[in-house]
């Protein structure tokens, strides 16, 4: 009998599709295949879903659903985040999905999507001693914030400040101007105000990037200790490297090996919120967590 299991992770920029089986040992899960597609549901706003965005939604998941009776997969878990459970039209295409795939998702709010991803985080980080550290999950529509030690989680937020809105919001010009840098580091330091009062009830000094664009400073830093689920480097090292991609073109970025043509478009937004939040913690170390809330669902689903 096959024990095969999915998590499906429909989020605003990006639909993920994660197959594994129980592990052995102290490995809680073996992951078999995982897969992503750009489906940029608020290509058109975050209000309203556009019809384009749907068809691309409606055809990842066709594809996702042939990959997991290929698998053989017994169990299912498909969740929508941020752009599905603001949407006008999110509730329909929920339905929609149920209709013609057979596929129930579930629209998770953004407290419990950061508890789900203080779960998978905590499966792939490093024993960190006791310290408390800062996770950050950037998604398209939302960002959600942890704070945690030892696993446990100390406090938690989402904030609709995610890359596809500030991009929408704040769009710049090519290479960003100094007064549109300025406007959106004023917006985020105004949207922040309640992780910065966290901050000063918690203090980190460690901060978790949960993969997406914390994966293309990892492709940049080369000086960073390496496990099999995380690496992890001093916070100095993202100064340079930010303002060396600051000044950069979209066509730069396009030529870049070490950004993923995906992330071209929004990845200026994105180093600056991470800019933002770095000045606010103060942190001394960052770790890229290959894990986030696909993991911290399995985790559950496997009960570890």
């Amino acid at each position: 009998m096959s024990n095969r299991y999915a998590v499906i992770d429909l989020g605003t920029n990006t639909f993920h599709l994660l197959i594994a089986r129980h592990g052995n040992g102290k490995e809680a899960f073996e992951v078999l295949y995982k897969e992503r597609r750009f489906v940029k549901l608020a290509e058109e706003g975050i209000e309203t879903i556009g019809e384009k965005a749907l068809r691309r939604g409606l055809q990842a998941l066709a594809h996702f659903q042939q990959v997991m009776r290929e698998y053989e997969v017994v169990d299912i878990r498909a969740v929508g985040t941020a752009a599905l459970r603001t949407a006008s039209n999110g509730p329909r295409f929920v339905e929609d999905i149920k209709e013609k795939l057979g596929l129930q998702i579930t629209l998770i709010d953004g407290y419990r999507e950061a508890e789900l991803i203080a779960k998978g985080v905590d499966h792939a980080i490093p024993d960190l001693q006791g310290a408390r550290y800062l996770i950050i999950d950037i998604g398209g529509g939302s960002v959600e914030f942890i704070i945690a030690q030892e696993g446990e989680v100390v406090w938690k937020g989402s904030f609709l400040i995610g890359v596809a809105i500030l991009s929408k919001k704040f769009p710049n010009s090519d290479p960003i101007t100094d007064s549109e840098l300025a406007q959106l580091e004023a917006h985020l330091q105004e949207n922040l105000k309640a992780l910065s009062l966290a901050l000063e009830n918690y203090p980190c000094r460690i901060l978790v990037g949960a993969s997406g664009t914390f994966d293309v400073l990892e492709n940049y830093i080369q000086e960073r200790e390496r496990g099999s689920s995380y690496s992890r480097f001093s916070s100095h090292l993202f100064e340079p490297l930010y303002k060396k991609l600051l000044s950069t073109t979209e066509i730069d970025r396009m030529r870049a090996p070490e950004i993923p043509l995906e992330r071209v478009e929004m990845l200026i937004s994105a180093l600056i919120l991470i800019h933002s939040v770095l000045e606010i913690a103060q942190t001394e170390e960052i770790i890229v967590s290959a894990y986030a809330l696909k993991e911290g669902v399995l985790s559950e689903l496997f009960g570890k």
